[in-house]
């Protein structure tokens, strides 16, 4: 789960420079959770998250409580619920500044409202769903760009369709279409060789293709300026920047 999760092993490695004792306050609503989930009571868990729950791309994002409660045991499995029934308060959740209280080293975490926020877990029916999703949609697609490790993402501007997908090795495709166009049509350009960039600790990423004397960059702005998209197209030539497009990410 790289790509939906990379945060959680960068802010565990700071963990003992940016971690903090958990407040007497937080501890209490950590508490209430660890005891609504060792009770089963799903309804409970759905009321103390914040959505939409993100999972690993293409599964798709569980959006209200209603389809929490549906998808819960999908994602809280035997293994997830003992994490999270034989933590203590005190010892396994702790509080890492502005980004939230993490449980052990980033399974799961909860902001300081008492809201769920991310769940890094994933359980042997969303590897297998997310393995038939892939299957399915590699279907879908034209044969010249059927083949892949893992999806990562799906970027539109007012102009352009772009996919994104991991070939194995930390190599990365780059595709585009005309807005209009079908991926089951040929692309217009495709990209190889392409890397996947951090951008500090907030989650922003950004992905880089070179093209001869063009460059290609795909920025996910997951922390921004209110006003700030989901994602940015930029194009250079030559190092000078000749297109710039805000983008949106297409829901799985």
């Amino acid at each position: 789960m790289k790509k939906l999760f990379y945060i959680t092993l960068f802010i565990f490695s700071c963990q003992y420079v940016g971690a903090q004792e958990l407040k007497k306050e937080y501890q209490k609503f950590i508490q209430t959770f660890i005891d609504n989930v060792k009770g089963n009571k799903k309804q409970a868990v759905a009321n103390a998250v914040r959505y939409p729950v993100t999972r690993e791309y293409p599964i798709p994002s569980i959006m209200n409580k209603a389809e929490f409660v549906k998808r819960y045991d999908q994602i809280f499995d035997a293994e997830l619920k003992n994490e999270i029934i034989k933590s203590s308060p005190a010892k396994n959740w702790n509080e890492v500044g502005w980004r939230g209280i993490m449980l052990n080293e980033g399974t799961l975490w909860i902001d300081t409202d008492g809201k769920i926020t991310s769940i890094n877990h994933q359980s042997k029916f969303e590897k297998d769903l997310k393995n038939k999703l892939i299957a399915s949609e590699k279907k879908k697609l034209h044969p010249s760009i059927a083949k892949f490790d893992k999806p990562e993402v799906i970027l539109e501007t007012t102009k352009f369709k772009v996919r994104i997908d991991d070939l194995g090795n930390n190599n990365y495709r780059y595709a585009s279409w005309s807005l209009k166009q079908s991926m089951s049509e040929k692309p217009d350009l495709v990209i190889t060789n392409g890397k996947w960039v951090q951008d500090g600790t907030g989650g922003n990423h950004h992905y880089e293709f070179r093209k001869g004397k063009f460059l290609y960059q795909c920025d996910i702005l997951v922390i921004g300026a209110k006003d700030s998209p989901p994602a940015l197209l930029t194009i250079y030539q030559n190092d000078k920047e000749i297109l710039s497009q805000n983008a949106k990410i297409v829901p799985r």
